[in-house]
């Protein structure tokens, strides 16, 4: 939630101590099912193909196996899954993986692609909560009694997704102190990051949460970050991720092209500069 990018230290130390914006994050599918096999492809780089829609279709998924999945180069990647006991489902671009109040059974990794995670209100409201890239996790919950989902996730892109039922994934923290350790760690930082989102909202402008979103969307400052463009957030999405209005977010977006901080491609595709931490460093 990427390395080997052209910056300076203060700019990857910039980032991580400063507060970041919501890290946020269903088209219709065929047959849903469920296999047995020993290994998997590394996970793919996400953002990397269609523009996902704002509204989400009926859920769908095709299994490609149980599965035992290798490590990926992604910050899970360290990750053994050899000795666990996984689903590994295939999704397509606006397919749901998970719906608000169904029963919580399973804890999720991404493998590939990326996943939106939305919370719909008592009286229809709904709003992005996070995006998760390939190598993180989300239904982790269900491990402390939670019994529903408490969001909805969206495949944004193609998406593979490990589903490892709840027995099994406290099975693996209990006996596994390595993949256990792991875990720990990832949900620490995720926990760290959840309250940095929450500074932000309550202290930055809508023109810096954007460009802090942008840049994390792009990866900047992560070890093993494989792009520096964006590709399938549309404008409304990025609006719920900041707090704010598209209106206002397509004007911070012209602002940010005309200072030549953002370009866009003819894919529809947004690349990230890395002269937009500006906006971000500034006071």
């Amino acid at each position: 939630m990427c390395d080997a990018l052209p910056m300076t230290l203060e700019g990857i130390r910039f980032l991580r101590r400063n507060p970041t914006v919501p890290a946020q994050t269903e088209a219709i599918m065929q047959n849903h099912s469920v296999d047995v096999s020993n290994s998997h492809e590394p996970a793919a780089g996400v953002f990397a193909e269609n523009r996902f829609p704002v509204a989400a279709s009926p859920r769908g998924g095709r299994a490609m196996g149980m599965s035992r999945r290798a490590s990926s180069p992604t910050p899970a990647s360290s990750f053994d899954w050899a000795r666990v006991i996984t689903h590994r489902i295939e999704y397509a671009a606006s397919a749901i993986i998970a719906s608000q109040g169904e029963p919580a059974l399973t804890v999720m990794f991404v493998e590939r692609g990326a996943v939106r995670l939305s919370v719909l209100s008592p009286k229809g409201q709904e709003g992005v909560i996070g995006v998760l890239e390939a190598g993180h996790f989300f239904g982790e919950s269900c491990l402390a009694g939670q019994p529903t989902r408490t969001a909805t996730a969206t495949a944004m892109v193609p998406c593979t997704i490990l589903a490892v039922e709840r027995q099994e994934m406290k099975r693996q923290l209990q006996t596994q102190p390595a993949f256990a350790d792991r875990f720990l760690a990832h949900l620490l930082k995720r926990n760290d990051r959840i309250e940095a989102d929450l500074v932000d909202q309550l202290f930055n402008s809508g023109e810096k949460r954007l460009a802090r979103t942008l840049l994390l969307l792009a990866r900047y400052g992560e070890r093993g970050a494989s792009h520096r463009a964006i590709t399938g957030v549309s404008q409304e999405i990025l609006a719920e991720m900041v707090g704010t209005t598209r209106s206002r977010v397509n004007a911070f977006m012209n602002g940010f092209r005309k200072r030549g901080f953002i370009d866009y491609s003819g894919t529809g595709s947004v690349e990230i500069h890395d002269s937009l931490l500006s906006v971000v460093s500034r006071g």
